[in-house]
């Protein structure tokens, strides 16, 4: 069975991932960003979203672990910082209900939601610049960069919050992620 492990950065959303991992059929589990990663057997990673970078804890060692890692929110603005992209404040910076405009038909992570989904996403912080060998896949009229993915080392983020009702296909999201991981 697929095993995926949701790294907790202290977002308010973070157990609806790892509720909606567990309602697909997957062995995950919640645990701690302090976790040491080295001690973590997993088929892929999530790295939740949260409050600030400063709360992300050992999050950024997870990509080391050649595993997929899916990058929410603050997970994906992470990954971009860590490899090289870089993050700002956004124009817009509370929730809305925001239209994405799919870049990539064939990005195994979002390329299914062609040619637009609706999600909840939040712009307080945002990826302002993707890193060196990752892709631009999704765009919207309030944040340029929704999305990402390098699919050779199977890293992957989206601004939006898969895991929330408002997002309408986010467990289309999952699914997709699940099967990069399978």
């Amino acid at each position: 069975m697929t095993r995926i492990v949701v790294i907790d950065n202290h977002g308010q959303f973070t157990h609806l991932e790892h509720r909606a991992l567990r309602d697909l059929g997957v062995d995950t589990e919640l645990i701690d960003n302090d976790v040491d990663p080295a001690a973590v057997e997993a088929d892929g990673i999530v790295l939740s979203g949260g409050p600030d970078m400063d709360r992300a804890g050992r999050s950024a060692e997870y990509l080391d672990l050649d595993v997929p890692v899916l990058g929410i929110c603050l997970g994906m603005q992470l990954i971009a910082e860590e490899l090289g992209g870089s993050t700002g404040s956004g124009d817009y910076g509370g929730y809305a209900d925001v239209t994405v405009e799919i870049l990539d038909e064939e990005d195994p992570l979002i390329g299914s939601l062609a040619p637009e989904t609706r999600v909840w996403a939040s712009h307080a912080d945002e990826v302002k610049t993707v890193p060196d060998g990752f892709t631009h896949t999704g765009t919207s009229d309030v944040c340029g960069i929704e999305a990402m993915s390098d699919t050779d080392r199977d890293l992957y983020g989206v601004q939006w919050h898969p895991e929330v009702i408002h997002t309408e296909e986010g467990e289309e999201v999952f699914e997709n992620f699940v099967d990069i991981c399978e």
